[in-house]
């Protein structure tokens, strides 16, 4: 007889995605695995309804699991009810992070055997304070203690994880993202933007995604192009966004949160550049789909996005740098068009969805016949760390 594999996926907000890398990539998965046969469950936050309701979308079972509003304090509230409701299923658990990894003793006592993607190095941004880096760094040992087995999406948080865990307990699986081959050029329009006549930033409104640093980069002369900052900007709320919103020049377009696949898949594909100012973390989602999309890539300088971008990428370490990238990519088109090609490169080397999917469903059929193989990394490893970038901009006095 032909068993029936089961799968929930908690950790995430729910599906369909439209609020950051762990929904995305739960829906991508969960499409992928359901078309292979598998029977995927996933925890969804429900900030309308009362009681726990059940429903299907696109194949997938959907647990809606309600909380009073969307906070810090109802996001551990709906992690506990939904590790709860899923500790009765007996099936085998996918845990997306692991900023409530205590409440996955549960599975231990119940004998379930529970793959935790360990996500980033969430405990060491700068948006926390003291007493929620105490509780990430906490949970981050925890994890590592009652997971069967992590995933690591990048070589150093796997070397970071094998100080806690023994690296045999370890997998690196980096993000997937879909090809973008075409894009709707009239979506730009209500923004304002024409193909290749504007750079981008797709990230939350943090310090640690050097965001200041690049608009005052951008900003620091005339460009005769545009600056697309993606996100929403509170300044009345938020010191930093008040910042930010203060050095940006009249070329600098703030359009607040775009969620629309395709409308920021087509942003993506005709921007000039992709600037990518994160410093923390492991692979990062919306890094792997602008290279998805063929976008040329400028980043911070850092081992995390040296790794993902790889050698065909520009990177820069402070504001001054980042200027100077900006002074010379941007009327550059013969390097911008090599760019893009290294980016098609790397992505189709090792962070496409399918190789990403693929490594997971192989992962979660080890883990359904309770034997693990040791660690593999599906990415090619041609880009190593500390010796990948084409052009590293240096501050000149």
């Amino acid at each position: 007889m032909h068993l029936v594999k089961k799968l929930s996926i908690l950790g995430c907000r729910g599906i369909p995605g439209n609020h950051g890398g762990f929904e995305t990539f739960a829906e991508r998965l969960s499409r992928y695995l359901v078309g292979q046969g598998w029977d995927v469950t996933v925890y969804c936050e429900d900030y309308v309804g009362k009681s726990i309701s059940e429903e299907y979308w696109n194949g997938i079972h959907l647990i809606h699991i309600p909380v009073a509003k969307a906070s810090a304090a109802a996001t551990i509230l709906f992690d506990w009810k939904s590790t709860l409701h899923a500790s009765k299923q007996g099936n085998l658990i996918l845990t997306l992070g692991y900023n409530t990894a205590i409440f996955c003793a549960l599975y231990r006592l119940k004998g379930l055997t529970n793959v935790i993607n360990m996500d980033g190095l969430e405990w060491r941004r700068q948006k926390w304070s003291t007493p929620e880096k105490a509780w990430l760094y906490l949970n981050e040992r925890l994890g590592c203690w009652f997971g069967n087995h992590l995933v690591a999406d990048h070589p150093e948080i796997e070397n970071h994880l094998a100080t806690r865990v023994s690296r045999h307990k370890i997998t690196m699986i980096p993000y997937g993202a879909e090809r973008v081959g075409k894009a709707n050029a009239s979506l730009l329009k209500p923004y304002g933007l024409t193909p290749d006549n504007y750079s981008i930033i797709i990230a939350r409104p943090e310090p640690e995604n050097n965001i200041l640093e690049i608009v005052s980069a951008f900003s620091s002369q005339r460009r005769n192009s545009k600056l697309v900052v993606l996100g929403n900007y509170r300044p009345n709320q938020n010191e930093y966004h008040q910042k930010v919103l203060a050095a940006a020049s009249d070329e600098v377009v703030f359009p607040g949160g775009i969620y629309d696949p395709e409308t920021v898949g087509a942003l993506r594909y005709y921007a000039t550049l992709y600037v990518h100012g994160h410093s923390v973390g492991g692979t990062n989602p919306s890094l792997v789909e602008a290279m998805g999309a063929g976008a040329s890539v400028l980043a911070h300088n850092n081992h995390f996005n040296q790794w993902v971008a790889g050698p065909g990428a520009h990177y820069f370490s402070n504001t001054r740098d980042c200027a100077n990238a900006f002074d010379n990519l941007l009327n550059n088109p013969d390097e911008l068009g090599r760019m893009k090609q290294a980016s098609l490169t790397r992505f189709t080397e090792g962070f496409s969805a399918e190789i990403e999917c693929h490594a997971y469903e192989r992962l979660l059929e080890q883990a359904l016949n309770g034997h693990f193989s040791s660690q593999s990394t599906p990415v090619s490893n041609s880009a190593t760390p500390g010796n990948t970038a084409r052009t590293t901009y240096k501050t000149t006095v």
